[in-house]
């Protein structure tokens, strides 16, 4: 059985992670506030680009390249993680999704690359040798678009230039402070556009749809990405809010039993001198 101070060791280290962890929880609180306030402000702005690109793709004879589909010889895909841990299974989830749908479709590392943003994206993708077109970390806890315009747009400028030939993005995607589902959709090319809203009689186009489009879709793709990671972002701080506050119960429940565990060793060692006093006068008499 574990002495006295071995267990008082216990529960003051406990009690100083709990600490840590607890302030962490309500760091990741706050960020998540911020991160789920930023993705939700982003939608008004990508359903108007989306409304207005369907409109022109739907209601005119314009044509885009990004719309059409082609023989696919090369994905690519972007993974969003974190660049750190303690968030649960944030990371590991979309990992394992990633590299699920690696194997499954594909036989060679010539069929695709990855576009891998988060430090965890990377070094998952470095350890197993996958082909990594592009990456980047030190995401910060708001991303700007300014901060990963270039990645962005030199993603979807990949397609443009056939260097592949489908581009599909998985992530995290933010249904609840407890919720987070892994989510992939493809970005390229673009399929699926709802036009239930407006029709093509509320706009005129200067100088021309096809020159719109030229302008417009690469926009509108880099903006499905940076929606995406917004998304993911307001999931990777609500995952480490969920892992923190875990930790931080199981932390309480640890120091309960240790608290027991010495209050009975502590007991047992009071009664052991008791015993042992008694004994002592005993043999005095």
């Amino acid at each position: 059985m574990a002495s006295l101070r071995d267990i008082k060791k216990r529960i003051d280290s406990t009690s100083k992670m709990k600490k840590i962890t607890k302030a962490m929880e309500m760091v990741s609180a706050s960020k998540m506030n911020k991160a789920e306030q930023n993705a939700k402000a982003f939608v008004p702005y990508s359903e108007k680009m989306q409304e207005v690109v369907a409109s022109i793709a739907k209601h005119t004879d314009a044509t885009h390249p990004m719309l059409q589909k082609r023989e696919v010889k090369k994905t690519g895909y972007i993974a969003i993680t974190a660049d750190s841990g303690l968030a649960g299974a944030y990371n590991a989830n979309v990992l394992r999704h990633l590299n699920n749908t690696i194997q499954k479709n594909h036989s060679s590392s010539d069929e695709y690359t990855v576009i891998a943003i988060g430090r965890m994206a990377v070094d998952f993708c470095k350890k197993r040798n996958f082909p990594v077109a592009k990456s980047i970390i030190g995401l910060p806890d708001q991303p700007s678009f300014a901060f990963i315009k270039d990645i962005a747009s030199e993603t979807v400028q990949m397609y443009s230039d056939q260097e592949i030939d489908k581009l599909v993005i998985i992530y995290n995607h933010y249904v609840s402070a407890i919720s987070q589902v892994v989510t992939t959709n493809q970005l390229l090319p673009i399929e699926n556009m709802d036009t239930t809203t407006g029709s093509s009689s509320q706009y005129e186009y200067e100088p021309g749809e096809e020159e719109i489009l030229a302008v417009l879709l690469p926009q509108y793709a880099e903006s499905l990405i940076y929606g995406s990671l917004l998304d993911a972002k307001a999931s990777e701080h609500a995952a480490r809010m969920t892992a923190m506050k875990s930790a931080s119960d199981n932390a309480s429940d640890l120091i309960d039993d240790l608290s027991l565990s010495y209050n009975r060793a502590r007991q047992a060692a009071i009664t052991q001198e008791i015993t042992e006093i008694v004994g002592g006068a005993s043999a005095l008499e």
